[in-house]
């Protein structure tokens, strides 16, 4: 039988909009310059994180509440990962957001027991914050949280890794994945490596697609 796992990025994938600069908007005044030079390539998310640091302001309280405030989990999320369960598909989540966040919105609904990776926050008591960066890393110290080196280490005990993300932290784990379902951004960055993916909109879509897949058994290893 074919083993699949599906790793699925959280900041507008798994969650429909992105909670990180959600937070970042609200609690870290002036973030957005470094994030610029972030999304230009100039640094890499861990660096630009350790900047942004000072930067927060709040407490654990004040954030996850108006985390679950804002979040927008995919409407078809839940489903997807039950109809997955339900066929033995495995599915964990890697983020290169702030743990926090996560942790609340998967409970908030339900989904508290899906695995994920993402890099950690930790709160002061005079409402600063140190964040960490748990996961694994190859050597590169570009990103908070390596995916690839994530994806890298479940290869062995599956025969097909499947990767749905949308953006820029997605572009490296989705040249490892034998299947990705990709949203605009990362659908560019994939095309102009020569790499294929599937564009998608939304879970439902996933879903569809993977079902499909499963019912005629085409092999998606590339």
């Amino acid at each position: 039988m074919n083993k699949i796992l599906i790793l699925c990025d959280f900041d507008g994938t798994t969650c429909s909009n992105d909670m990180g600069n959600t937070i970042m908007n609200r609690f870290a005044k002036g973030w957005q310059e470094i994030d610029r030079s972030y999304c230009a390539n100039i640094i890499g998310s861990r660096l630009a994180y350790l900047q942004i640091q000072p930067l927060f302001h709040g407490t654990e309280t004040e954030m996850v509440k108006y985390a679950l405030e804002h979040e927008k989990l995919d409407p078809h999320f839940g489903s997807f990962y039950e109809n997955c369960r339900d066929k033995g598909i495995d599915l964990k989540i890697v983020s290169d957001g702030l743990d926090f966040y996560i942790s609340s919105i998967l409970t908030k609904h339900g989904l508290q027991e899906i695995e994920f990776y993402a890099n950690r926050i930790d709160f002061q008591d005079d409402a600063t914050v140190s964040i960490e960066f748990p996961s694994p890393r190859n050597g590169c110290d570009l990103c908070g949280t390596c995916k690839s080196t994530i994806l890298d280490s479940h290869r062995e005990s599956y025969d097909t890794i499947i990767y749905v993300g949308d953006s820029y932290s997605d572009v490296c784990p989705s040249q490892k994945a034998d299947l990705v379902f990709a949203k605009p951004i990362l659908s560019e960055k994939c095309r102009k490596r020569g790499k294929a993916c599937i564009d998608y909109e939304n879970f439902r879509n996933v879903s569809e697609y993977l079902s499909k897949m499963l019912e005629t058994g085409e092999s998606r290893k590339r």
